[in-house]
């Protein structure tokens, strides 16, 4: 697990449109199809989206699709439709972290809130120098980098246990992303 410390970049209204443009192509479809098929097949409530991208994913998950962002047009979309929701404020069962956990300040602070599943993808990096050479390399942006094994530990380290880790986002054709769904160890919760 890396932490790389530069200044934040904005995530205002350009994020937001880039976003947007991302979920209406065949990529979009297709990613919150498996998603969804993921969450489904593991749980079934009201999740939280963190960092919502477009919003695909929360209006695919229907009337249990809620979501945080800290985009102010993401959060005016969320809340225009009823379905924002700060999972700082109080404990919540599940969340998904599509292309996000790597950039939350203190990520911990976000999983220490969740009673019983995390969905995450994100890009993996099992060779500390391959980073800097990587597309997903983005100072500001990523904050943190895993390998395979540093988040499977680190979530391990937060009383959760892997329940699934696969592939499908780079068989979709994405660069170096795994998807994994860690499930709170209730057994040996800290």
């Amino acid at each position: 697990m890396g932490f790389h410390p530069a200044d934040p970049i904005s995530y205002e209204h350009d994020y937001w449109e880039k976003y947007l443009g991302y979920d209406s192509t065949e990529m979009g479809d297709a990613l919150t199809e498996a998603r969804k098929e993921l969450v489904d097949f593991y749980y079934r409530g009201d999740i939280v989206d963190i960092g919502i991208g477009g919003g695909k994913f929360v209006a695919a998950m229907g009337a249990n699709g809620f979501g945080f962002d800290v985009n102010q047009d993401a959060i005016d979309w969320l809340v225009a439709s009823n379905r924002f929701c700060d999972p700082y404020s109080s404990r919540i069962d599940a969340i998904s972290c599509w292309d996000s956990l790597e950039h939350i300040p203190c990520p911990e602070a976000l999983i220490n809130q969740v009673n019983k599943f995390v969905f995450v993808s994100l890009p993996v990096f099992n060779d500390p120098g391959a980073i800097t050479k990587s597309k997903h390399y983005r100072p500001g942006e990523h904050i943190w980098y895993w390998s395979d094994w540093g988040i499977i530990k680190w979530f391990r380290d937060l009383g959760f246990v892997l329940v699934e880790k696969n592939n499908s986002e780079t068989e979709l054709g994405r660069e170096g992303i795994s998807t994994y769904v860690f499930r709170r160890d209730h057994e040996n919760i800290r």
